[in-house]
């Protein structure tokens, strides 16, 4: 059987995985039933049952002896019935009674017998709709590479028909999209040419721009000097939100429209990700007052940002991480995005611009005292790296399609680590902002109430900007 061998940074992520802290990630997506197909779900079930080519990384089987590796399955070697689940929820059901549903699916670890993934189709939501909820593991897939996959599985065109499953098209199978292959990374910060890779010269000014990038961020960590508008690792105050975990989950969503993000980041000279911070932090700030939980000083989120290049489709994680400061300890919200904005522009003039080995290197180094502590237990016991993730990865621009069955709307489901009970990413969607809240349930009581002031906050920074809706 052919093995490939795991990158460091993509081991990282099984070694880290506890009962309590599966390492997966997943995505909801809710569609619309066609008009006069009543049978649609259980038809499009029944035809998937039937395909079973596997295109990567869906046939990879994890071996960690005598190294970290994936072992390539032939197709007969794969139980479909394991992975394909069909469910129904007691008609018409709500979109609470789907989120239940959804934290109870993401709260289970997946069996490494059998290839890291499972696909949930779920029937019987009201307003004539169902639901796709799929997972795979972290060291397969990252946030890009999963919209990636979106899109290659759905169609541009409603009139097309009989369109691959996912574990079908994979990140190497055909692209049913209808459109050209766009770049459409949140935020590539690295430019890799080919007279740089294997040239000497350029690999020893990647490595001395990795060292003084992760020098001048741990001698900060380490002695706490520093400008103090530049998040660093270790430097957050403990929080409610950076305890022991467990394993059930809660799930919550919130949507925008883009435009109207679009609207306060062109009033407050910033960008929509400085927006999306702002929200949270504001959102995060009167959560914790409610709770009397309010730290003296500013919560900071770990921002996933991706490295992959425009037409990479390899498989596992081409991000790396900077951090930013959330204002939870200002009460203004104009003031608020303006911390965030200097804190996040610093973020990234700190990052090493470099690319392919040496950004692999540089993600690992920084991360590295943080997955220890996961890998050995200890996270949650002491100062946290920082107090959640928050990330932001943009989907399809127009509306998609499976088999004439429109996508309303999906949204991310997240990972959780002992020291870090919640975590935040949106997906931009045909003009909308969805936003998934992942959240430890024995750790963050009425998580909901997180996402309702989020809705508030963006209504706060317009009123204080002098939008009028």
């Amino acid at each position: 059987m052919a093995r490939k061998l795991l990158k460091i940074n993509d081991s990282a992520w099984l070694f880290a995985e506890k009962s309590r802290t599966p390492m997966q990630v997943g995505m909801l997506a809710t569609l619309s039933v066609p008009e006069g197909q009543p049978t649609f779900v259980a038809d499009l079930v029944k035809r998937w049952r039937e395909v079973h080519q596997f295109a990567p990384p869906f046939n990879y089987l994890f071996k960690s002896l005598p190294v970290p590796s994936w072992v390539e399955l032939a197709d007969d070697e794969i139980d479909l019935d394991y992975h394909l689940r069909h469910s129904a929820l007691p008609a018409p059901g709500s979109q609470r009674e789907l989120g239940v549903l959804i934290s109870r699916l993401h709260s289970a670890k997946m069996d490494r017998r059998y290839p890291l993934w499972e696909c949930h189709v779920i029937e019987g939501l009201e307003e004539g709709r169902w639901s796709l909820y799929f997972k795979a593991h972290h060291s397969q897939i990252d946030g890009v590479g999963g919209i990636r996959l979106l899109k290659r599985m759905l169609s541009a065109d409603p009139e097309t028909r009989d369109m691959l499953p996912p574990w079908a098209v994979g990140t190497r199978g055909p692209d049913q999209s209808g459109l050209p292959n766009k770049q459409g990374a949140l935020e590539v910060v690295s430019r890799e040419t080919s007279s740089r890779v294997g040239g000497l010269v350029g690999a020893g000014r990647d490595a001395v721009g990795v060292a003084t990038s992760l020098g001048r961020t741990y001698l900060e960590t380490a002695t706490g000097l520093g400008d103090g508008e530049r998040a660093t690792p270790f430097r957050a105050p403990k929080s409610i939100f950076n305890g022991r975990i467990q394993a059930p989950r809660r799930f919550a969503t919130q949507v925008y429209s883009i435009e109207r993000l679009k609207t306060i980041a062109k009033a407050a000279d910033g960008s929509l990700n400085d927006v999306f911070l702002a929200v949270i932090g504001g959102a995060l700030r009167r959560y914790l007052l409610e709770n009397d939980q309010l730290p003296n000083e500013t919560l900071t989120a770990n921002v996933p940002v991706s490295v992959r290049p425009g037409d990479g489709a390899s498989v596992g994680n081409a991000i790396t991480f900077l951090y930013a400061m959330l204002g939870t300890d200002i009460e203004c919200p104009l003031e608020r995005i303006q911390r965030i904005k200097s804190s996040t522009q610093l973020g990234k003039a700190r990052l090493p611009q470099v690319g392919g080995v040496a950004m692999d290197t540089y993600t690992a180094a920084l991360m590295l005292p943080f997955l220890s502590q996961a890998i050995l237990g200890f996270g949650g016991r002491g100062r946290p790296a920082s107090n959640l993730v928050i990330s932001n990865v943009p989907g399809p621009s127009e509306t998609r399609y499976l088999d004439g069955s429109r996508l309303e709307e999906f949204f991310p489901v997240s990972l959780l680590f002992n020291g870090q009970a919640l975590n935040v990413t949106a997906v931009s969607y045909d003009g909308m902002f969805n936003v998934g809240y992942t959240g430890c349930r024995s750790s963050i009581p009425s998580l909901q109430r997180i996402a309702v002031h989020s809705g508030e906050e963006v209504d706060k920074l317009e009123s204080a900007l002098g939008i009028v809706a």
